[in-house]
């Protein structure tokens, strides 16, 4: 059956409020055409209409990956967001639709609505403010340990930790942007600010916490960008962790956690230049050699002779990039609990203690 058929039948289905067997037909869909837009903006409906809310954003954020001018996925993007209690990625969302459709009352509506709840939360946070976790100041640079984490936000922007151990604690993450500040949520419900612990570094988030019964909850990322330790705080709310980052630059940040493939940083749009921009299409006319281009850029950074501190961040990260799960891991927990003074693949060694640090002959280790 052609995927126009499938589509068909899907909307039927959906008219018919049998959104399950819509879903089915859509996915069915899908996987003749996997680049349609109009098919994921549509499944995502009907995954709200399931109450799949999380899979109602995947959805919503693949159409817009694959076509950023698709009103109705911004509308479902905030309307999925919205239910999940996300409400400054909802706003964002429905900002960027409105843009596209300025006469659409809908925007209009759900962005106040966003507003409202956005405010409600300011209160609560200003009640359940905490003083920022201790810091830690050391020498040893931060460059040599990255840290993947599977999984995508709303933005998407989420970050959804994988592990292969099913009996540990996962919360799903989430993450938006201004352009002095970024924002994580962790959506941990009913958890005591007492088994919270957060760590910032220069350009390394670390949060741990503590689960009664269970593994403690880990999520230790590489940022995409460098902080001001001093100046984050977070937040423990009754349904979620609300973290603020202050960035060292302003910038908007395509991902939470760093990627070599995503380096630079983006021009934050605002909301006037939203509104004058319209949709633009790659031209015919030019052509340009894209994987030629990339291949002489890799074959360069091969060449590339390095030496010093340069030489031996290289090394680390060839030695992160090609090591199994468990050696991420244990790399990133000694370098953290250490302060940049150990770093070790063994997790059996580091996995069930805290590593200490361990400061070159001579020096003395201060914490600030």
């Amino acid at each position: 059956m052609a995927s126009t058929d499938l589509e068909k039948k899907a909307k039927e289905a959906f008219v018919d409020d049998n959104f399950e067997l819509a879903v089915d037909l859509y996915t069915q869909a899908l996987d003749l055409d996997p680049k349609s837009a109009d098919l994921y903006a549509d499944r995502a409906q009907a995954n709200i209409k399931l109450g799949s809310f999380t899979e109602a954003v995947a959805d919503a954020n693949k159409a817009i990956e694959l076509d950023s001018s698709i009103v109705k996925a911004y509308l479902r993007k905030g309307n999925a967001c919205m239910k999940l209690e996300e409400y400054q990625t909802a706003k964002a969302a429905l900002t960027a639709g409105l843009s596209l459709a300025p006469g659409d009352s809908r925007f209009n509506r759900l962005i106040k609505e966003c507003d409202e709840r956005i405010a409600e939360e300011t209160k609560d946070i200003s009640k359940a403010a905490l003083p920022n976790s201790s810091q830690s100041s050391t020498s040893a640079s931060d460059a040599n340990v990255e840290r993947t984490i599977n999984g995508q936000s709303t933005h998407d922007v989420g970050y959804h930790s994988q592990d292969l151990d099913k009996s540990k604690p996962k919360f799903r993450q989430d993450f938006y942007n201004t352009s002095m500040e970024l924002v994580v949520t962790i959506f941990a419900k009913g958890i005591p600010p007492k088994n919270v612990h957060i760590e910032f570094g220069e350009q390394i988030l670390s949060v741990s916490i503590d689960i009664p019964g269970a593994d403690s909850f880990l999520f230790q990322p590489r940022l995409f960008g460098k902080i001001i330790p001093e100046k984050c705080k977070y937040f423990v709310l009754p349904t979620k962790i609300e973290i603020r980052l202050v960035k060292a630059e302003a910038a908007s940040w395509p991902s939470l956690e760093y990627n070599k493939d995503k380096a630079l940083p983006q021009k934050i749009i605002v909301q006037s230049e939203m509104t004058n921009q319209r949709p633009s299409y790659p031209s015919s006319k030019s052509k340009v050699e894209w994987d030629k281009i990339e291949a002489e850029v890799k074959k360069e950074e091969k060449e590339e002779k390095l030496d010093g501190d340069a030489a031996l961040n290289k090394l680390f990260r060839d030695i992160y990039q090609n090591a199994d799960e468990d050696m991420r891991r244990a790399m990133c927990k000694s370098f953290v609990e250490s302060n940049g003074t150990v770093l070790s693949t063994n997790w059996k060694d580091v996995g069930s203690k805290k590593v200490d640090g361990s400061p070159p002959d001579g020096m003395e280790m201060k914490k600030w």
